[in-house]
C-alpha cells in the first residue's frame, strides 16, 4: 500500500524532471541508480530514503524543500468543475505546454499570458 506522501513525492520528483527535460535514466545515471528505482519512486511504489531524496534533489537542482511543496493544499484542494485538476503537474502534455512557455522571450509570453487570461474569463 503506498502512503500519499510517496506519492506527492514522486509526482514531485517527475513533475521537476520533466521540467528540467531530463529522462529518468539520465537521473538514475546523476544519482547512481538503475532508471527502474526512479520510476518506482515516481509512482510512489518505493519510499525515496532522505540520503537518496538528498541526491535527487542536488542531480535537479532544488532544495529537498521542492519535493514537499504542496502537500497540505492537496489534501484540502477545492474540486469544482472549473477548478484546476489536481494531477496538473503529473501531465505531460501540461508540462510540455509550460516548458514551451518558458522558452518563449519573456516580453512575448507577458503577451500571451494576458491573452490567456482574457481567454479563460470570457469561456
Amino acid at each position: 500500500m503506498t502512503h500519499p506522501v510517496d506519492v506527492h513525492v514522486g509526482k514531485r520528483i517527475r513533475h521537476r524532471r520533466w521540467l528540467v527535460g531530463m529522462t529518468q535514466q539520465q537521473l538514475a545515471e546523476k544519482v547512481g541508480i538503475k532508471f527502474q528505482q526512479i520510476q518506482k519512486y515516481e509512482t510512489g511504489a518505493n519510499r525515496v530514503s532522505a540520503s537518496r531524496l538528498w541526491d535527487i534533489s542536488d542531480a535537479l537542482e532544488v532544495p529537498v524543500s521542492f519535493f514537499f511543496e504542496g502537500i497540505d493544499s492537496e489534501a484540502s484542494e477545492n474540486t469544482s468543475a472549473a477548478s484546476v485538476p489536481s494531477d496538473l503537474m503529473g501531465d505531460k502534455e501540461a508540462l510540455d505546454l509550460v516548458r514551451s512557455y518558458y522558452a518563449i522571450p519573456e516580453n512575448q509570453r507577458r503577451r500571451l499570458f494576458e491573452l490567456a487570461r482574457v481567454l479563460s474569463d470570457v469561456a
